[in-house]
């Protein structure tokens, strides 16, 4: 048993270095940029999400849980934002306008929630409006549970389809074994409700016995990108893998994404967690990361501002610091390179309703890409 054992992690660890070698090789310096970066907010400290109100202004989360409202040069903190569970990833995370913003102003926002019999915390999803400097009418549309002290896997990414639908991820908490495959219980999840938080009836596990059924797919790790695709309307998400394996995928109702009992990475120890990268029933990523580059945010270049981008798919790095430019063919990445080397842990990235990229920066602050000439 204990040579079997040894043979897996050998095995996995040989495959991991052979993918690393792969994929790091992909990876290419730009011979030059078609911007230039401009720090447009300073002082932030962990900025995890942000938004672009009609007037221009921006709004941003911080992860300790202060809102801000940056117009003309000045930041405002926000009152009446939800109290946060600040502890380890947890706190104020993503945060997103409905498609209909203009005419009924509900914003959405993710964070990590103590409400509830349990001591600790788990993710929330609650929508209001803007009044001044304050939030008005805030409505809990969603709860994760149970709440656990963990401080790892919140998620939490929102996004909405074509159809008006909002979907919206929660990690698995750091309880690998219980939550992700087991459709009775929250985390690990991509979730989907209509906009006013009731569950739609055609969502994949309605009248499945004792299904969360605000689930749209399982299986998940830590999802911390999540993206409509500007053409085909569809869902990706990446997430955080362990030691390897960080992952994109095009989310599937009802689809399940493996995780843990298939998986391109490895336990932070070395040691495996299996010896399985596939299986029948469980969906394949579009691309994955070995080494980890540690995704979070993601967005499309979808304007003509930068020559050569359109159509590439922009993922922020905590690990290495830096902004990375997939290039894709269709589903299938072709070419990887990286941006912004150096700037720091890379929390978000969105192109702007101007059709500019802005870059979201752990202790620096919000960043624009300024094209060039």
């Amino acid at each position: 048993m204990k040579n079997s054992v040894f043979f897996i992690w050998v095995f996995v660890v040989m495959f991991n270095l052979s993918c690393a070698q792969d994929t790091e090789s992909q990876v290419v310096e730009p011979s030059s940029v078609p911007f230039v970066e401009e720090l447009l907010i300073d002082e932030l400290q962990i900025p995890w999400g942000m938004a672009f109100l009609p007037d221009g202004s921006i709004l941003v989360t911080e992860k300790s849980g202060q809102l801000i409202h940056f117009k003309d040069g000045v930041k405002t903190s926000i009152s009446n934002v939800p109290e946060v569970y600040n502890r380890g990833q947890g706190g104020l995370m993503d945060l997103e306008l409905h498609p209909d913003y203009e005419n009924n102003g509900w914003i959405y926002l993710t964070y990590s929630s103590s409400e509830g019999d349990q001591k600790g915390g788990n993710t929330a999803l609650l929508r209001a409006k803007l009044q001044g400097n304050s939030l008005i009418d805030n409505q809990l549309l969603y709860k994760a549970t149970p709440n656990t002290t963990k401080g790892q896997h919140f998620g939490s990414r929102i996004e909405f389809d074509t159809d008006g639908y909002l979907y919206f991820s929660i990690g698995e908490r750091g309880a690998r074994d219980v939550n992700p495959q087991d459709i009775t219980r929250d985390g690990g999840k991509i979730y989907r409700l209509l906009d006013n938080g009731t569950i739609p009836s055609d969502n994949p596990f309605v009248g499945t016995s004792g299904a969360k059924t605000a689930i749209y797919s399982y299986g998940h790790r830590n999802p911390q990108g999540l993206v409509r695709h500007p053409e085909t309307g569809a869902i990706w998400d990446h997430e955080h893998g362990p030691r390897g394996g960080d992952e994109i995928n095009v989310i599937k109702a009802g689809a399940n994404y493996g995780w843990p009992v298939i998986t391109y990475g490895i336990n932070y120890s070395g040691t495996p967690i299996t010896d399985k990268t596939e299986m029948e029933g469980m969906e394949q990523p579009i691309y994955y990361w070995v080494p980890s580059i540690a995704p979070s945010g993601m967005t499309f270049v979808t304007s003509d501002n930068y020559k050569g981008y359109k159509g590439s798919l922009l993922v922020g790095s905590l690990a290495f610091q830096y902004l990375e430019r997939l290039v894709l063919e269709g589903t299938k990445v072709v070419k990887r390179e990286k941006l912004l080397e150096g700037i720091g842990r890379v929390r978000d990235v969105k192109e702007g309703p101007d059709g500019l990229i802005y870059v979201a920066v752990e202790g620096k602050g919000i960043f624009k890409l300024v094209p060039k000439g």
